[in-house]
């Protein structure tokens, strides 16, 4: 199924941990630390009703004002996109909002892995097609559509059983992240 398919059939908790998990996956670009959106993870495994309600706003507060950075005049394409994604984080974790954000953050993080992958630099292009496998497609492109498609699967298969494995696919992703952006610092200075 693809990424696209599976985005329309995802249920809210789905949507979000999508949403989120794209999210931390491009955490360190805005410097933030490993656990920065555990709360959000955490409003994700304790919600028993469906939504989370009042403390996903809340969590999202507080993650916005760890992760609020300097005006993003001058900042480089990929940390604008990952602030955006922030931004437009919908304050209540359910209803079609939700949806929009899931699949705009996953467009977004696929652009960021695009800009910030050598291969995918030199492969031009700027949308990462969805709608089919990972053929043609910059290897750290091509790793981050498999993360996205398995953080959806694992939880429309397991159910809340599957966050924690979506945040081990997400741990994992962050980490390839970080050390491609420790990686182009270092070319820059």
């Amino acid at each position: 199924m693809s990424l696209v398919e599976l985005i329309a059939r995802a249920d809210a908790r789905g949507l979000a941990a999508s949403g989120l998990a794209c999210l931390d996956r491009c955490v360190p670009l805005l410097d933030g630390d490993d656990e920065v959106l555990r709360p959000l993870w955490s409003t994700l495994a304790d919600d028993t009703g469906g939504e989370a309600g009042r403390d996903w706003t809340e969590g999202l507060a507080q993650v916005r004002d760890k992760l609020a950075g300097p005006d993003a005049t001058g900042e480089d394409e990929a940390v604008a996109l990952v602030r955006r994604m922030l931004e437009a984080a919908p304050a209540e974790c359910s209803g079609p909002a939700m949806r929009t954000w899931a699949d705009a953050c996953s467009v977004a993080s696929l652009r960021i892995h695009r800009l910030l992958d050598p291969v995918g630099e030199a492969a031009g292009g700027t949308d990462v097609p969805r709608d089919g496998g990972t053929e043609g497609l910059p290897p750290l492109v091509a790793a981050e559509l498999r993360r996205q498609a398995c953080v959806l699967e694992l939880l429309a298969d397991r159910g809340d059983a599957g966050l924690r494995p979506a945040l081990e696919v997400c741990t994992e992703g962050r980490r390839v992240l970080r050390a491609v952006v420790s990686r182009r610092a270092r070319g820059r200075g």
